[in-house]
């Protein structure tokens, strides 16, 4: 079976849980299904449309998150598995200003590139190997780190997330490929 995003009555993204679960909540009116995936559950009595993103009834409060811890997996997340610098999937972490120049490992100095774009880059400044950001990396909101560990991302859990710059929610290829940094 599949997952669902489970939200707070706020909207706010909690986690994602199995289907069976987000099932279970709905059947006991602790939520509501908010955006479907197309299918149907059947049961010898009743159907009910396959959930993919489901709200609580009521607010859970959630204890105070403090910002995502940086890891490969959480770099990966935030940048959708794409190269920094030229798009493409990415397989690596490249610190932009290069750990032996001083940078730090911090959320501002890591992006996700493809191997030939760090292999291109090595330990160079930007302005030095001549290439672009497609974005200047940020700390990510708190709740990112709910999604990334869970793996890939439904698209239609996109309106519900908050886009990857950290600012507001949703998220759009179009926008993260014309916003640039000057090298």
């Amino acid at each position: 079976m599949g997952r669902a995003l489970l939200l707070n009555a706020s909207f706010e993204p909690l986690c994602v849980v199995p289907m069976r679960r987000a099932v279970v909540l709905v059947l006991k009116d602790k939520a509501e299904v908010i955006s479907r995936n197309g299918g149907e559950l059947h049961s010898e009595r009743m159907s009910m449309p396959i959930p993919s993103v489901i709200r609580l009834v009521h607010f859970v409060r959630v204890p105070f998150r403090s910002r995502v811890p940086l890891s490969r997996r959480a770099v990966f997340a935030r940048d959708r598995h794409r190269c920094q610098y030229c798009n493409r999937s990415a397989e690596n972490i490249d610190h932009v200003v290069p750990r032996s120049r001083g940078g730090e490992h911090t959320w501002e100095n890591v992006v996700a590139s493809c191997r030939s774009c760090n292999a291109r880059k090595e330990d160079r400044l930007l302005a030095e190997c001549g290439v672009a950001l497609r974005r200047h990396p940020v700390a990510p909101h708190a709740s990112l780190w709910v999604v990334a560990t869970a793996g890939a991302i439904d698209p239609d859990w996109e309106q519900w997330l908050p886009s990857t710059n950290g600012h507001g929610n949703g998220h759009s290829a179009d926008a993260d490929a014309s916003t640039t940094v000057p090298a």
